[in-house]
């Protein structure tokens, strides 16, 4: 149904990129998407996901009413004081008797920066606890850790995506934003219009894969040993600019050592990509002027994922790729607020202006604006796997806000009993998830279009998103959630509810650190489509304020953000995932997403449109091992690993490596991949090993 009511532009709830759109209220109660033509990423632009993403605003489709457990056992709906009271006596009861770090926060990368600044300040301040972590560590938190070792900051990318179209060569790692980010491949299709080369790296032929001038398909937990070959190469062929690593970088000597340790045939016997195929790589990624490497959670996810970014890293900067214009080294950002969830406070080592928790002058000025003692905050706790495996035992009692780990973390089946074993779990959540379903309160709290906020994209560009529309009667946001609690809890301030206010907060609190919001405020971002961090505020001149510092698109250009200004190399080697395959578990399995579902589905799967393009899970295989398991297209197939077993149709295709499956992640039930997945951790970023298990196959009779 048409209406003339004025459109309000902001933001898609989905993914990194953040797509711009317009929101109008119809007469008859829904929204209406149109396209907003006008924001530099999507240009109107928008995938299945975000046009539908009004589906689950309807009240048809999710919770308005808190819930509480019953002393028979289901959860019935309850009102807010009650709900609201039962949680903070659980939480002052487990603190009381068990200590501050029996309490567990555990967050999300869909938070936007007001919610994830305050759930942080919240678990520090209030609950006293150093127990919280959130789902994005599950997303760049290897490439994050790669950053910063390398260039002393982390930004998923530091430059925008405008820059991909006129660079030379893209090498795009375990990425495929065909399915992840639709509106982002014109990008790379422009890239190759305008003369440029694609070089993209899976094990599966994926529809990205299918778009390159080069595929190359490694065999999972092989993108370091990839990556060292091609510098190997790079040195053996006389490729390094010489004066760029003597004048901009440190560390190279040791690096290079290693990757010479990598020879093509021993790569090739390694990886399954042949030396030709190598060559040619390596040519193509060297012959222009400017070329850039992407990743994303294909080399990230497993256990040494900071050092196969790493590897990638070294072959931008032996090549001087990186700190130039229209080259470098950048992370696809999974997750809506994956960028500023890591931030400001939701990461288990870290405070607001991603300043370091265990930093003493970081701890000051975060201190001093939240108005308590330094001594006060408590010291970096448990990452988010860590933590989920510690439920039930040192942590009693978890608030969780904006994540569904019963089907997106590693090991899922564990994370479930964990969860199961909590003496108190309280949920916020716009939809009865998997993870909600369990707890003992659950809370419905107000979607993107039903408030305001902001969060920061994939390209660093922090954006405004506008309240369209109100919330259903009985809905409350979760800022008005942790104030209500922080005030039952003893803190009757320093907790507002509305999230310009926490924005002005969070730009004090970020001043000076390396992700400095203090100069960006709402009027800007409303004027000018969003701005790019770091961008401090102006100084004070006699009483008025300077000109506006003009935010940063693109880093690194003249020093990087390391003491020195100097990148440093990563002296790395290849070594075997965590787990190979064997006789018993021969065969490999990966994980990934599709895309009509996104990350565990919990609003995803409640659109018709998208579950009729989506319905469910399946394993991709390759028709030889299709054959020898006596599996055709469409029956159902067992994949059994060390912690579980999961069972989907066979879906026999090509296009993926014969020593390798694939799944979707996004479905519970006997299809929920990450019953499988193993939750081996990289010892700098704690990420698990998503992307690489030994499975066995089995034909379901």
């Amino acid at each position: 149904m048409r209406t003339t009511a004025t459109p309000t532009p902001t933001h898609c709830p989905y993914c990194a990129l953040q797509c711009g759109m317009n929101l109008t209220p119809a007469a008859d109660g829904t929204v209406e998407v149109s396209e907003r033509a006008d924001f530099p990423v999507n240009r109107g632009a928008l995938c299945g996901k975000g046009r539908t993403a009004p589906a689950v605003l309807a009240s048809s489709t999710r919770l308005t009413s808190p819930l509480v457990r019953s002393a028979e056992g289901p959860l019935v709906p309850a009102s807010w004081d009650e709900a609201l009271g039962r949680i903070a006596r659980n939480l002052a009861r487990t603190r009381a008797e068990h200590g501050a770090d029996a309490l567990g926060v555990f967050g999300g990368g869909g938070l936007t920066n007001e919610k994830a600044y305050t759930l942080g300040k919240f678990a520090r301040v209030v609950l006293g606890t150093s127990q919280i972590d959130y789902n994005g560590r599950f997303c760049m938190s290897s490439a994050a850790a790669a950053g910063v070792r390398a260039f002393g900051l982390d930004r998923g990318l530091p430059f925008p995506l405008e820059d991909i179209p006129r660079t030379g060569c893209v090498i795009l790692v375990g990425s495929n934003p065909a399915e992840t980010m639709p509106p982002s491949l014109r990008y790379f299709t422009e890239l190759r219009e305008n003369g440029g080369t694609l070089i993209v790296v899976d094990p599966r032929r994926t529809r990205t894969a299918e778009q390159a001038d080069l595929h190359l398909a490694p065999r999972p937990g092989t993108d370091l040993a990839l990556a060292l070959g091609m510098l190997h190469l790079v040195v053996a062929e006389g490729r390094v600019d010489e004066r760029y690593v003597e004048e901009r970088t440190a560390g190279w000597e040791d690096a290079r050592a290693a990757a010479m340790g990598h020879w093509p045939e021993y790569v090739e016997r390694i990886t399954g990509v042949s030396v030709p195929e190598l060559r040619e790589a390596v040519r193509m990624f060297c012959a222009p002027e400017a070329a850039m490497v992407l990743t994303a959670r294909g080399p990230e996810q497993q256990s040494k994922g900071t050092d196969t970014v790493g590897a990638w890293i070294n072959l931008c900067l032996a090549t001087g790729r990186a700190g130039r214009p229209l080259s470098g080294y950048g992370c696809l950002t999974g997750q809506g607020n994956g960028q500023g969830g890591r931030e400001h406070g939701q990461k288990a080592d870290q405070l607001p202006g991603y300043r370091k928790l265990t930093d003493p002058a970081a701890r000051l000025h975060v201190a001093e604006v939240w108005g308590v003692a330094p001594d006060s905050l408590p010291g970096p706790g448990r990452s988010a796997y860590e933590l989920l495996d510690a439920l039930g035992t040192d942590i009693r009692s978890l608030l969780l806000m904006g994540s569904n780990p019963v089907v997106s973390a590693p090991r899922a089946a564990h994370v479930e009993e964990r969860l199961r074993s909590l003496d108190f779990l309280a949920v916020c959540d716009v939809v009865l998830s998997e993870t909600a379903a369990l707890a003992d309160v659950v809370l419905p709290v107000t979607q993107w279009a039903e408030e305001s906020g902001t969060t920061t994209s994939l390209e660093g560009r922090v954006l405004l998103r506008r309240r369209a529309i109100g919330p259903p009667d009985g809905v409350r946001s979760d800022l008005e959630v942790l104030h209500g609690l922080a005030g039952r809890l003893g803190v009757e301030k320093g907790f507002p509810t509305e999230p310009e206010e926490v924005f002005e907060e969070l730009r004090r609190a970020s001043a000076g650190g390396p992700a400095d919001y203090s100069g960006i405020d709402y009027r800007r971002l409303a004027e000018e489509g969003g701005v790019f961090w770091p961008c401090p505020a102006p100084e004070e001149t006699a009483g008025t304020r300077g000109d506006r510092h003009p935010g940063t698109p693109r880093l690194f250009l003249d020093r990087f953000a390391t003491e020195d200004g100097r990148a440093r190399f990563a002296p790395v080697s290849h070594r075997p995932s965590a787990e190979e395959p064997d006789d018993e578990y021969p065969v490999l399995l990966t994980t990934g997403r599709v895309v009509a579902q996104y990350q565990s589905g919990a609003q995803t799967r409640r659109v018709d449109e998208l579950n009729a393009a989506a319905p469910g899970p399946f394993v991709e295989l390759h028709p030889r091992l299709a054959a020898r398991l006596g599996v055709a297209e469409g029956d159902p197939v067992a994949v059994v690993s060390r912690r579980g077993r999961a069972v989907a149709p066979a879906r026999v295709t090509a296009g993926i490596r014969p020593d390798t499956v694939f799944m979707p992640f996004h479905w519970p039930g006997e299809g929920r991949a990450n019953t499988l997945t193993n939750p081996a951790l990289d010892p700098t970023s704690r990420m698990p090993e998503f992307k690489v298990c030994a499975v066995r196959m089995e034909r379901v009779v």
